[in-house]
């Protein structure tokens, strides 16, 4: 990392490129999923529509949003849906997914397994060698197949509807099947992957499938190179927002900030931010105001832990869930203004909860951004996994 004096790069230089970056200018949008998901690194998969979402609101012709998106998921594998950065579940562009697994996944796959065999062995249920046996049945089953429901594996491997007591005793005390556990396990090993579901784009019931077999990657040179591609959508950033992202020690996040030569830049909130080398200088912005509705967990919004140079913070209680989850955000250029819904009957509704430099040119821009929006949707009903005070209010 570079000494000297620094540069400093204040609020306004952060938001113009943000816009750029990430996609969300008239001028700067992508043409396919897969340029999408490269801008931004990672999508955020946990909640299938913000996957559809997400890339939609970048597109340079949206109507395509979800037969391209199905596209690139299940028939080419250009982009892979996995677990990554702290335990989440992202979409991936194919040739990041090693450098994914081999930086994160496999430490938290290891706690996920030890997890695992300790709450079975609480409940008494059987060992280690048991459930080795299971897995490698699943495998097969799977491998024979090579798309199926958890259910359907069960049917091959009974052994799976097998269930045992989660947290006996506790508040949130549960019964889990094996193959719940199970298959989550394996996914964050990297042994099977999420498929085309058996709902439309927003359903969340997955088919599985076999991973495709990732290459052995050295954990650190991996740490580097993700934090390469992730600075270089997001920078700067600080070590906290690092750390946060990555779900890393803050010990790894500077070992990589070292490795890629990382450059120290002051910022509006005080401390110290890092962009990559060579992009210090000042950024082309967008080249015109913008607006922009993105959905619940867009990764633009989650990308960083100290939000607010571009979302006030008396504006989350009505955006945020209780646990942390942002809901779908009204945007202006590049500050979060308000929040959005979808009701019953498919109208995009929105409420402007910050009116700093709103006027009728901003109402307009999201008017425009809303009938863009229902113009691919439809009249498929999205309803956010994570509900947020305002979005159920603004939904009802």
């Amino acid at each position: 990392m570079s000494g000297g004096r620094r540069r400093h790069i204040d609020e306004a230089e952060r938001r113009a490129r943000l816009a750029v970056r990430h996609r969300l200018t008239g001028t700067a949008r992508a043409a396919s999923p897969e340029e999408v998901a490269a801008s931004l690194v990672a999508l955020h998969g946990t909640d299938p529509a913000t996957v559809y979402l997400a890339v939609g609101a970048r597109l340079a012709e949206p109507v395509k949003t979800v037969p391209d998106t199905e596209r690139a998921l299940y028939e080419d594998r250009t982009l892979l849906r996995m677990h990554g950065m702290r335990h989440t579940v992202f979409v991936l562009p194919d040739d990041l997914t090693a450098v994914v697994h081999a930086s994160t996944s496999l430490a938290v796959a290891a706690r996920e397994r030890a997890s695992l065999l300790k709450d079975m062995a609480k409940s008494g249920a059987p060992d280690a060698a048991w459930l080795t046996e299971v897995e490698e049945s699943t495998l097969t089953a799977l491998a024979r197949r090579g798309q199926a429901t958890a259910a359907e594996l069960a049917d091959e491997e009974p052994r799976l509807r097998e269930q045992f007591v989660y947290a006996a005793g506790k508040s949130y005390e549960g019964v889990h099947t094996v193959s719940t556990r199970l298959l989550r396990v394996l996914g964050v090993e990297g042994k099977v992957v999420r498929a085309r579901p058996l709902g439309t784009w927003t359903s969340s019931q997955f088919r599985w499938a076999p991973a495709p077999e990732y290459p052995e990657l050295d954990t650190a040179q991996a740490q580097v190179e993700l934090l390469c591609r992730w600075l270089t959508a997001c920078g700067p950033a600080t070590e906290a927002d690092l750390k946060w992202w990555t779900g890393w020690r803050v010990t790894e996040v500077r070992r990589a900030l070292a490795a890629i030569g990382a450059e120290a830049v002051s910022l509006d909130e005080g401390g110290t931010g890092y962009v990559v080398k060579g992009d210090v200088d000042p950024a082309p912005g967008p080249s015109a105001p913008w607006a922009a509705l993105l959905p619940s967990l867009d990764p633009t919004a989650m990308a960083w832990q100290h939000r607010d140079w571009y979302l006030a913070p008396e504006l989350r209680p009505l955006l945020f869930d209780r646990s942390g989850n942002v809901g779908p955000t009204v945007w202006w250029n590049g500050r979060v203004i308000g929040g959005w819904a979808q009701r019953a009957n498919g109208e995009i509704v929105w409420r402007i909860l910050d009116r700093e430099g709103v006027g009728h040119e901003t109402e307009a821009a999201i008017a425009a951004e809303a009938e863009r929006l229902r113009g691919w949707v439809g009249t498929t009903k999205v309803t956010p996994r994570f509900r947020t005070p305002l979005e159920r209010e603004l939904s009802s």
